[in-house]
């Protein structure tokens, strides 16, 4: 047994030592992803217990390992797409709902939406491919729906659907929302944050750089408020120095990465931060994502709680106090009076002082 775990972590990091010299070095530090066959019954295990892991054999998105982009543009449709146009190469995600909730609160977008065909964004890819001193780049991110060629429909169909339903089932999951194509240049990079679904990502061309950490680095990452446009992501700008008197948790910073290609599927887990960067050293990248809704709720919470469940209700608390407050610094103030009034260490020395211990 312990031949064969040391056998898997060779097999893991020697996958990951032929990228040495093409990723970003990172003050923190960073343990590899399994990488483990789709029908092998650890990988069932790790996507059970909601740990990442790299599936690899899969026949997920076999019939998409063809989207090159000329079969795209020739394939997608005439329809519109959302592309995102970025300064640097970082596409971070912001809520535009959020940007007017508070009157007194200024926020420059870090990235600006543009509807476009497929053939000109292709167009404007290859534009700012062949001007990489010009400060502009592109990133589409568009939803698989009703308005693609029946090419794609039927390779979208051929997708094992019948593999996904399996691991819905046992993981108890809701349904799916959403797939999602992902076609971007080398370098660009979508900045930590996290999601409220479970996510099997799946790379189709090129090669992406994925650094995940654990619900339990919450305090680590250092989210954005829940009222700010940037919420779900994290403030730290993990390619940087970070100022640990600004940031003083980021010594406690500990995450895990791969480098999926070409029909790896990488299983994303609810709650857990992200970072995903096309290798810059490559041309351009395309992936598919399949979006799952969390499975119910328990009927008993049982304690203590998950980090899960508690990630899950400090979003709620913080947002119910956003929504009825509607300021960030009265949410501030409140929270603050809640904790420093009767939880913090010099007023509350221990959970039961002038009371009776229960049995």
């Amino acid at each position: 047994m312990a031949a064969a775990a040391a056998a898997r972590e060779d097999e893991t990091a020697s996958y990951m030592q032929q990228f040495d010299g093409r990723l970003n070095k990172y003050d923190f530090h960073l343990e590899e992803i399994p990488r483990l066959s789709h029908k092998d019954r650890r990988a069932e295990a790790l996507i059970a217990a909601e740990k990442p892991v790299v599936l690899t054999g899969t026949s997920l998105v076999k019939t998409a390992l063809k989207w090159s982009l000329p079969y795209l543009e020739a394939n997608l449709g005439s329809g519109d797409c959302n592309v995102y146009e970025s300064k640097t190469n970082r596409f971070k995600y912001y809520d535009d709902k959020k940007l007017t909730s508070t009157p007194d609160f200024k926020f420059v977008p870090p990235t600006h939406l543009r509807q476009m065909t497929f053939s000109e964004f292709v167009t404007e890819l290859r534009q700012c491919e062949k001007n990489p001193k010009r400060k502009k780049r592109v990133y589409l991110q568009q939803p698989l729906n009703d308005t693609v060629g029946p090419a794609i429909v039927r390779d979208f169909v051929h997708f094992d659907w019948e593999w996904l339903r399996e691991n819905q089932s046992r993981c108890n999951w809701g349904p799916l929302t959403s797939n999602l194509l992902l076609v971007g240049m080398a370098g660009n990079l979508t900045p930590a944050h996290y999601d409220e679904q479970q996510n099997f990502f799946c790379q189709v061309e090129g090669q992406k750089h994925c650094m995940l950490f654990a619900p339990d680095q919450f305090e680590n990452m250092y989210p954005y408020p829940i009222g700010h446009p940037c919420d779900r992501q994290s403030q730290l700008v993990l390619e940087e120095p970070i100022d640990s008197n600004v940031f003083p948790n980021v010594s406690k910073l500990r995450g895990v990465h791969t480098v999926v290609g070409p029909g790896d599927v990488l299983y994303i887990p609810m709650y857990w931060w992200h970072q995903i960067q096309s290798l810059a050293d490559g041309e351009h990248t395309t992936s598919v994502t399949f979006w799952y809704r969390a499975g119910p709720s328990p009927k008993e919470i049982k304690w203590p709680l998950s980090v899960e469940q508690k990630v899950a209700v400090t979003r709620n608390i913080e947002k119910m106090l956003h929504e009825a407050l509607k300021d960030p610094n009265e949410v501030r103030h409140v929270l603050r009076m809640i904790v420093d009034g009767r939880y913090s260490a010099t007023n509350w020395k221990t959970p039961y002082e002038g009371m009776e211990k229960p049995v």
